[in-house]
């Protein structure tokens, strides 16, 4: 079955009683049972629901993944899969271009629990080779990266990782299932903000993780019920309805974003452009061996911080915010925005670079906004 029928029909078959077409947002905290302590499926939506399931199986389907489970929110499915995979005393090998929200979680919250890591550019595979540990047991990934978009080799990374009898995590929300499947070029376990593009129309917050493994997945589902950070049966109703059109606003976001990549490379005010599709990123040979196309992220560099500043406040078609993904697009400046959390650190964001998420509006209208944002720096 391919992506885009996977996406409208998997775990998604009409509702038995009435029909309904689309699967029904179960409302409820607690099941009736048949006798004590014969539930007839669940017993309590913590541990399970059935709008919740259709996600995780659809999810799942997407990735090419055996197991799917989905979170309260991206950082969720982070901490329950590191929760399950490290120990006081480990270490990981994190990219030293990645989320803020991924960096604090390691930096604030599990070096307390005494987890170690490292950053390292994982462009260059001999640095993560010379970044691994006897106690390594993650080499957390994301490609494209946020906010500078580069691509890393899953491959190549996946390879050093099972070397080192470690994992491989792909932080796989920039570019979506549709356009990539790190399980599939051998990483052992993905992670989505659902927020972004498989939502993708700015209304829920939500994670994933797919997996192959069945005794880590098992372990995982007893960390989703003992932790907690669950979705609500709405937000997965609103996924759900995301995913089904998923394939065909990859397309409209990956054409936009290449206009606008396109644009900013030929104009004055910009003096560099970070987009994997332009022929000459640096790893645009990569991009396109691993991915279906190139994505809807576009970041961009401009001369100074006061320019920049001016540059983000005049659009109006691009709203200033901080998330991505979503059918209109939006402009942010990362450094005091998303990546405040990493200022300071070896991972801090120079104040001169803009972060765009390209929507699915009309690219022509992208473009002129940005034109005039532009001028008016």
């Amino acid at each position: 079955m391919r992506f885009e029928t996977k996406a409208i029909h998997v775990g998604q078959d009409p509702e038995p009683e009435f029909g309904s077409v689309n699967v029904p947002i179960y409302q409820t905290s607690t099941y009736a049972q048949e006798a004590v302590g014969k539930p007839k499926r669940y017993d309590y939506a913590r541990a399970g629901n059935p709008t919740r399931e259709a996600l995780e199986t659809v999810v799942a389907a997407l990735e090419n993944g055996a197991h799917g489970l989905s979170f309260a929110s991206g950082l969720a499915a982070e901490t329950t899969l590191l929760l399950a995979r490290l120990r006081p005393g480990d270490h990981l090998v994190l990219g030293d271009d990645v989320y803020g929200g991924t960096y604090r979680l390691l930096a604030r919250v599990l070096s307390d629990w005494g987890v170690a890591f490292d950053t390292v550019d994982m462009t260059d595979l001999d640095a993560v080779r010379g970044a691994v540990r006897d106690e390594t047991r993650v080499i957390w990934v994301e490609t494209p990266t946020n906010p500078f978009l580069k691509v890393v080799d899953i491959e190549a990374v996946s390879a050093i990782a099972h070397q080192a009898e470690a994992w491989c995590v792909v932080d796989n929300t920039f570019a979506s299932p549709y356009l990539q499947q790190p399980l599939e070029l051998g990483a052992d376990a993905v992670v989505h903000s659902v927020t972004k593009y498989l939502g993708g129309h700015s209304d829920l917050i939500g994670g994933a993780l797919v997996l192959n493994d069945a005794e880590t997945a098992e372990r995982l589902r007893f960390l989703q019920n003992a932790v907690g950070a669950v979705p609500g049966p709405m937000d997965c109703y609103l996924a759900l309805r995301g995913v089904k059109t998923l394939a065909v606003r990859m397309e409209a976001h990956c054409r936009g974003a290449k206009r606008v990549a396109e644009f900013l490379s030929s104009h004055p005010k910009v003096t560099r452009v970070h987009y994997p599709g332009l022929p000459d990123h640096p790893q645009h040979a990569v991009a396109a061996r691993q991915m279906r196309d190139f994505g809807g992220m576009v970041s961009f560099e401009m001369s100074s911080p006061e320019e920049t500043i001016r540059m983000a406040e005049a659009t109006e078609l691009f709203f200033l915010g901080e998330s991505l993904g979503g059918v209109e697009s939006l402009i942010e400046v990362p450094g005091p925005m998303t990546h405040a959390s990493v200022a300071g650190s070896p991972l801090e964001v120079p104040p001169t670079l803009i972060r765009l998420s390209v929507g699915i509006e009309h690219p022509d209208d992208l473009i002129e906004d940005l034109g005039r944002a532009l001028a008016s720096a």
